[in-house]
């Protein structure tokens, strides 16, 4: 089992920038993936990024390519999402997300409880 918690979020005015973070525990040691999904009001949740745990290979949804960045410390068993000139359409919950993989075994995979990121015009 994985345990994650995102802190970080904020309200904050467009072209602002926020650093959310996710802190994982539990059987860190096989995590495959994590990443961030956002949940905005009226709309179904979106893969916002998302990075390998083990080659840091990142990928990225196209409304956030080029403002947003996503890194991890494994030794801190932490991920980062540094969100650069923030728009009012980012303006949602943010929520963590990590996989596991035993070997060649995929396991389920695990949310945080989510972080809101509100951003006025």
């Amino acid at each position: 089992q994985v345990q994650l918690v995102e802190s970080g979020g904020g309200w904050v005015q467009a072209g602002d920038s926020l650093r959310l973070s996710c802190a994982a525990s539990g059987r860190t040691d096989s995590i495959r993936n994590m990443g961030w999904f956002r949940h905005a009001p009226g709309k179904e949740r979106e893969f916002a990024a998302g990075i390998s745990w083990s080659s840091g290979v990142t990928n990225y949804a196209d409304s956030v390519k080029g403002r947003f960045t996503i890194s991890r410390d494994n030794a801190k068993n932490t991920m980062y999402l540094q969100m650069n000139k923030l728009k009012p359409e980012d303006t949602a919950v943010y929520y963590c997300y990590a996989d596991r993989q035993v070997g060649v075994v995929r396991l389920n995979g695990y949310w945080g409880q989510g972080t809101q990121v509100t951003v006025s015009s």
